[in-house]
């Protein structure tokens, strides 16, 4: 059964690493609902937030498709209980259709929304929440003749995560070799032929 899930990438960043992870979506004709990328809590290493509608078993096959990338660290998927989040929205009016105050005190407290901009042609409103709720203030501006809208990215946090900057040091403090695997395709009876 296909449900939402929101994937979470650690990468270094690299030029042409979102070309190629977005590559992967669509070479299997699955559709980003929401996509972004920022800074994570470790210098140099960038964090991907990718929201899809599909089933476990592909999502986990994504997961690991995209560890596949060379700069990639790693790749987990969490269904909306599982993480925080939020989504950021703008919401452009004409200021005359606002300017009696209890409209906008209204406004600003049943929905959380605050004003960022005013002039005397329109006022930009701001609104973080879930999709639900922002997508409820735009009904709510339309009856004030909604110019504008705009919907950022999903931004979420893993609930039950300890931050991956501590696995980064864990494996950063262990001696070389320490977990050495033999690769199972050559032993000491197998010949390398270089040219």
């Amino acid at each position: 059964m296909k449900q939402q899930y929101t994937i979470t990438v650690y990468a270094e960043d690299r030029t042409g690493l979102l070309a190629r992870i977005t590559i992967i979506f669509s070479r299997r004709k699955i559709n980003i609902d929401s996509l972004s990328t920022s800074a994570s809590e470790i210098p140099g290493i960038h964090r991907f937030n990718i929201v899809i509608d599909e089933t476990e078993e592909v999502v986990r096959k994504l997961c690991r498709q995209i560890e596949k990338q060379v700069d990639v660290l790693k790749a987990y998927y969490n269904l909306n209980e599982e993480i925080v989040w939020q989504e950021l929205a703008l919401y452009k009016v004409p200021t005359s259709e606002v300017t009696d105050k209890m409209v906008v005190e209204r406004i600003l407290r049943e929905y959380g929304a605050r004003v960022v901009s005013i002039n005397n042609d329109y006022t930009v409103f701001e609104c973080t929440g879930h999709r639900e709720e922002t997508d409820r203030l735009v009904k709510v501006f339309e009856k004030y003749n909604l110019i504008e809208f705009v919907r950022g990215a999903r931004v979420a946090i893993i609930k039950k995560s300890e931050g991956f900057h501590k696995k980064i040091k864990e494996f950063e403090a262990k001696e070389p070799g320490e977990e050495a695997v033999e690769n199972e395709y050559l032993n000491q009876n197998d010949k390398v032929f270089t040219m």
